[in-house]
């Protein structure tokens, strides 16, 4: 079944005449009939009866007419796309990271990257984070914003660091732990712990939480996929977490307390190359922009 076919059978079926039909779509007679052979031969039905004197159409061609109206518009719709070329070029920048809160540093870097390239089209890619440098050496991405690991220099492109991320312990506002304008990780041997999944966390956290589960048992702690999931259960009483205080929302029956044993964390970019990519490079800048006016 193709688009000619079906502008033939609509043609006829609205003409009930071959004849005109075929001076419709300015072809001949015969190249019509055929094309409607062809059409019932595929579909197995008549979709005309015709004699001498009259065309009409049959049962089945009287349901045909709405599901070819509907696919050759469809597949008009989906040519016209692409009849001006002008109109479809674009810029693709593609853009990695590996945790969905990352993604919050982005709509006004993009906002303002639109203003500056009205064409751009951005690819945002939530992987884990060692499929994204695999992604970075295949120039899959553009770049990856993301925590610095400590072995950053064996990993593929260039690390530049757009801030430091403090570390906090987050608990109940009624919490004991509340009160201190600090926590050590000695205050936290007795806790409650919530960890995030090691594959989805900067390795100063994974180090940090190896340090806390020590020789403890299972039961003293509970597992979650993200921060947000963490907040969750800290919320309903499960015990407290540590985790870079990037983009946390803010509860008020929860206390954010800074985790006096932790570095900050760098938080940056990874990036193949900058030559001869204006792009990535005005990408560069609004990002340390909006980390300075935060």
């Amino acid at each position: 079944m193709n688009t000619f076919q079906l502008s033939c059978f609509l043609a006829v079926a609205d003409t009930l005449n071959f004849a005109r039909a075929a001076e419709q779509l300015n072809v001949t007679q015969p190249a019509v009939t055929h094309q409607i052979r062809s059409l019932e031969t595929e579909l197995n039905t008549k979709l005309f009866r015709r004699t001498t004197r009259i065309v009409e159409l049959t049962s089945s061609g009287i349901l045909f007419q709405d599901d070819a109206r509907s696919i050759l518009a469809t597949a008009l719709r989906a040519k016209g796309r692409f009849q001006n070329p002008s109109s479809q070029k674009f810029q693709e920048f593609s853009i990695g990271c590996h945790s969905y809160t990352q993604l919050f540093l982005l709509p006004q870097v993009l906002k303002e990257m639109r203003q500056t390239y009205p064409q751009i089209f951005p690819r945002l890619r939530v992987v884990p984070f060692q499929h994204l440098h695999r992604l970075l050496e295949e120039e899959e991405v553009d770049a990856i914003i993301g925590f610095q690991e400590p072995d950053y220099k064996k990993l593929p492109g260039t690390y530049k660091e757009m801030a430091k991320v403090p570390v906090v312990c987050v608990c109940p506002s009624d919490s004991p732990l509340a009160v201190l304008p600090s926590v050590s990780l000695s205050d936290l041997e007795q806790e409650k712990l919530i960890l995030n999944a090691p594959l989805k966390s900067p390795s100063t956290i994974v180090q940090l939480q190896q340090h806390l589960i020590g020789n403890r048992s299972l039961s003293d702690f509970y597992f979650c996929e993200s921060g947000e999931a963490a907040l969750v259960l800290i919320r309903a009483g499960f015990g407290v977490t540590i985790l870079p205080d990037l983009f946390l929302p803010r509860y008020p029956d929860l206390t954010y307390l800074p985790v006096s044993e932790a570095d900050a964390i760098s938080f940056g970019i990874y990036y193949k190359t900058l030559k001869d990519n204006e792009m990535l490079k005005t990408f560069f800048q609004f990002m340390q922009q909006h980390f300075h006016s935060h």
